[in-house]
């Protein structure tokens, strides 16, 4: 089960997203600010953030917010909204996996954070090959 943590203005749709997610086994946790999202994201590192992109482009809090080893952002607009009322900053674009159009691409996002849950799942066995066994660290 991966934990994904969505961003955003909309509660109603951060709800809708959540209750998809946990159908399909994940844990969604949801939150309307960058600054909570951080405190989330720092004790429990999800696989993927899903951020509003409005809220992204001008929260300098988004390039502290830490996604599990393997993980991705992920950004959106609700639906009827154009896309980038604010333009993304460099740095950030070259964050990014996908710029979603929700709730209408729901279905690409399932597939994205599928995608994503494979990814961490390789670079995690890579990370527990490296890391020394405990006996490994005993001082005699």
């Amino acid at each position: 089960m991966a934990t994904i943590l969505l961003v955003g203005s909309d509660a109603a749709l951060l709800e809708g997203l959540a209750q998809s997610l946990n159908a399909l086994g994940h844990e969604a946790i949801g939150t309307g600010s960058f600054t909570d999202a951080v405190e989330i994201a720092t004790t429990h590192p999800p696989i993927a953030a899903v951020c509003e992109r409005d809220m992204a482009a001008v929260s300098p809090k988004v390039f502290r917010l830490p996604v599990a080893a393997g993980g991705a952002l992920i950004l959106y607009h609700p639906a009827g909204e154009l896309p980038g009322e604010f333009p993304l900053p460099l740095g950030l674009q070259r964050l990014i996996l996908a710029d979603l159009t929700l709730p209408l691409e729901r279905h690409r996002l399932v597939a994205l954070i599928r995608s994503v849950e494979e990814r961490a799942r390789t670079v995690g066995r890579g990370r527990e090959a490296d890391e020394p066994d405990g006996d490994a660290l005993q001082v005699r």
